[in-house]
């Protein structure tokens, strides 16, 4: 949050030092950039990371999320509409490495709004989840663990 608004204060310091007499967006805008290259080179007496890649980390997430959502909606749409007798509904179990409540909070919205699956119970002694889906054959059910490791990567890599 510190690298941000440096990194605007820098902004506006550089539209003042132009000394123009109207504010300009282009002019604001090259004051960011070079307020990043400031900050990029100094970001590690902040003592925290340079702060970009924490927002394309949430680009990456964002669009992670998106492709899932899209493909899981596509197939229970396909399970509905073409295959209602060759459902196998049923319970499975995953394992979280996640250690803080809200980032198991978090998994666990990620999971019951993505469709087709739901999360029944979270153990807390282990931080196990038992999840209900709507196919648990071999293939489904690895497609929906590979899911929800992809989505606990991100969230440990969003929260490093």
């Amino acid at each position: 949050m510190k690298q941000v608004v440096l990194n605007i204060v820098i902004a506006f310091l550089w539209v003042l030092f132009q000394d123009e007499d109207e504010f300009k967006f282009t002019t604001f805008f090259s004051g960011f950039l070079i307020g990043l290259i400031v900050i990029y080179i100094l970001h590690r007496f902040f003592g925290e990371e340079f702060y970009l890649k924490k927002i394309w980390v949430a680009i990456k997430f964002l669009a992670v999320y998106i492709y899932q959502l899209l493909t899981s909606s596509i197939s229970t749409i396909n399970y509905i509409l073409f295959k209602t007798k060759e459902m196998n509904p049923g319970l499975l179990t995953y394992e979280t490495s996640l250690k803080n409540d809200w980032a198991i909070t978090f998994l666990t919205i990620l999971i019951i709004i993505t469709p087709g699956s739901t999360v029944i119970r979270i153990s807390k002694n282990t931080n196990k989840f038992f999840i209900h889906s709507i196919d648990v054959s071999e293939k489904d059910k690895q497609k929906l663990l590979k899911s929800i490791k992809q989505y606990e990567d991100l969230i440990l890599e969003v929260t490093r």
